[in-house]
C-alpha cells in the first residue's frame, strides 16, 4: 500500500489563483492522497471556490484570520499522511512531482531524509517558466544547506519540500510569531532535524510571482521585525548544530543581508542586529549604495529614498508581469 501524502493549502484572499493550485495537487500521479484547504478569514470567494472542489479527499476548513502560520498548523492537525507537501493557496505542482520525490524516498526508506525538487518563478501561466539552478539543487548534508541559503541568496519555496510524517513532528509547528520569513525558519528546523536534503530534480514545481497579496511584498514595521527574528532564530537552528568559525561566519553574512530590509528609524531592530553581529564576532556594515541611490537619498533624504527605491522595484515587477500577460494574449489570438 503507497504512504498517504498529506498537501496542505493555507489560503488567504486567494480567489484569483487557488482553483488552478487545488487542480494541480488533485491532478497529482500519486493516488493515495489528502488535500485539507484552509481558508484563513479570508474576504473574497476564496472560501466558496474552495468548496467547490470538497469531497471525500479534499477538506475545506475555515477560521478567523490568524496569519499563514497558524492556518498551515491547522491543515497538519488535521492531516493523517505519512508525508506532508506544502502548498501555498498561488502556487503549482507539476502532475508527477509528488510521485518522483516518493520513488526515491521509498528507495531510500529512511524517515529522515528530507526530500526537495526543481522550481520555477512565473506570473500567470506556469508553462512560461525558466528553471534556473542553484547551489541548493544538489544532495545536500544539513549543515551544507543552511550555510549555502546563509552565504547566498537562494531558498526553496514550501511548494518544493515532501517532508516525513517523522521529520514534521521532530521539527515542530510553524511558528505563529512569524508574519514575514516564516517558511525560512520552519525550514531550518526540518533541515536541522534531517539527516540529509534529497533534491530530486524530475519533480518539479512553480513559484506565482502575481500575488499583489503576498506577504513578501509587506515592509512594515512588524514585518521588518519578523525578519529580524525569523534570521535570528535560524542563526540558533544553526548553532545548535554546529558552533564553529565557519558557521558564524556564515550566520554574519546571513545578517548582513538582511540589513537592506530595515528603516533607518528602526533603531531597536538595528541595535538587535548589531549586538547579535557582535556576539558573533564581527559586526555589519552599511550597504553601499548604487549612484543613482546615492542621489535619491541627497535629494529626498535616506528614509523617503527607501520607500522611493521599493516603489520602483515594484513598478517593475508589474511591468514585467503586464509583458508576459500581454505576449499570453497575443500568442492565443484574443
Amino acid at each position: 500500500m503507497h504512504n498517504l501524502v498529506s498537501i496542505l493549502i493555507p489560503a488567504y484572499n486567494a480567489e484569483k489563483w487557488i482553483a488552478d493550485t487545488i487542480k494541480s495537487a488533485i491532478a497529482q500521479n500519486w493516488s493515495n492522497k489528502e488535500l485539507i484547504i484552509v481558508n484563513d478569514g479570508s474576504t473574497d470567494n476564496t472560501l466558496s471556490v474552495a468548496k467547490t472542489f470538497a469531497s471525500k479527499s479534499v477538506k475545506v476548513i475555515t477560521q478567523d484570520n490568524c496569519g499563514a502560520s497558524a492556518a498551515r498548523n491547522k491543515a497538519l492537525s488535521f492531516a493523517q499522511g505519512d508525508y506532508i507537501q506544502w502548498l501555498d493557496a498561488d502556487d503549482i505542482l507539476a502532475p508527477n512531482k509528488i510521485e518522483k520525490q516518493m520513488f526515491e524516498s521509498e528507495r531510500i526508506a529512511n524517515p529522515r531524509i528530507l526530500l526537495t525538487s526543481s522550481w520555477a518563478n512565473f506570473y500567470y501561466r506556469y508553462k512560461n517558466a525558466n528553471f534556473t539552478p542553484d547551489n541548493l539543487w544538489h544532495d545536500l548534508n544539513p549543515i551544507e544547506w543552511i550555510m549555502t541559503t546563509f552565504r547566498e541568496p537562494v531558498w526553496m519555496n514550501p511548494a518544493t519540500w515532501l517532508v516525513t510524517r517523522k521529520l514534521t513532528e521532530l521539527a515542530g509547528p510553524w511558528d505563529q510569531r512569524l508574519t514575514r520569513d516564516d517558511d525560512g525558519e520552519y525550514i531550518c528546523r526540518v533541515v536541522g532535524q534531517s539527516e540529509m536534503i534529497k533534491f530530486v530534480s524530475e519533480a518539479k514545481s512553480y513559484y506565482r510571482q502575481s500575488n499583489p497579496n503576498s506577504l513578501s511584498k509587506d515592509l512594515s514595521d512588524k514585518s521588518c521585525e519578523s525578519i529580524f527574528l525569523s534570521r535570528s532564530l535560524c542563526i540558533a537552528h544553526l548553532r545548535s548544530i554546529e558552533d564553529s568559525k565557519e558557521t558564524r561566519a556564515a550566520c554574519l553574512m546571513y545578517l548582513q543581508r538582511c540589513l537592506p530590509y530595515f528603516k533607518v528609524h528602526q533603531t531597536a531592530i538595528l541595535e538587535k542586529a548589531n549586538a547579535l553581529a557582535k556576539d558573533l564576532g564581527g559586526e555589519l556594515l552599511l550597504p553601499t549604495p548604487t549612484w543613482k541611490y546615492a542621489i535619491l537619498e541627497r535629494v529626498l533624504g535616506a528614509r523617503v529614498a527607501k520607500d522611493a527605491k521599493r516603489v520602483m522595484m515594484m513598478l517593475k515587477t508589474q511591468i514585467n508581469r503586464n509583458y508576459e500577460l500581454l505576449r499570453d494574449i497575443l500568442g492565443s489570438g484574443q
